[in-house]
């Protein structure tokens, strides 16, 4: 039995220590908002907050975060309009729209750390998720425009 906090809220899940904590949170807790893209910690599609840093929760075991605080794309805000959610519809960032999970929770890391990034300080903290659908330029602008906004 694995005991976690996800989301601030504290879950049990019936699954061994080295289960991936992208396994547990789509097929155990049902947080489907969290993507599988690669499972080789290639492509940033499963981003997620562990105690407020972007990690791949496809190379996480989820027997090591007893004592963290997980969030993911369904806990940034409990309404959907988190600044960031704001500025990516504002900017039409999605395309085929299957890493904006990832790259919102990677781009909300960067904001809680600096308010006002550069646009080179945004695109090297970005560097690390993929978007096949070659949003960059759309990224960029919605990160810039949450940062204006908050």
């Amino acid at each position: 039995m694995i005991e976690l906090l996800v989301n601030g809220r504290p879950v049990r899940v019936d699954a061994p220590p080295e289960t991936s904590l992208l396994h547990v949170l789509r097929e155990h807790l049902g947080l489907t908002g969290t993507k599988y893209g690669c499972g080789t910690g290639l492509c940033g599609a499963c981003t997620v907050h562990v105690d407020g840093q972007p990690v791949f929760a496809c190379q996480t075991a989820s027997g090591t975060l007893a004592e963290a605080e997980i969030t993911t794309i369904e806990g940034l805000s409990e309404t959907g309009d988190h600044p960031l959610q704001r500025a990516w519809i504002a900017e039409q960032v999605p395309q085929c729209g299957y890493c904006q999970p990832g790259q919102i929770m990677r781009a909300a890391a960067l904001l809680s750390e600096t308010a006002e990034p550069t646009r080179d300080e945004i695109v090297r903290h970005m560097a690390p998720n993929l978007c096949r659908c070659g949003t960059y330029p759309r990224i960029v602008k919605a990160i810039q425009r949450a940062a204006r906004e908050g």
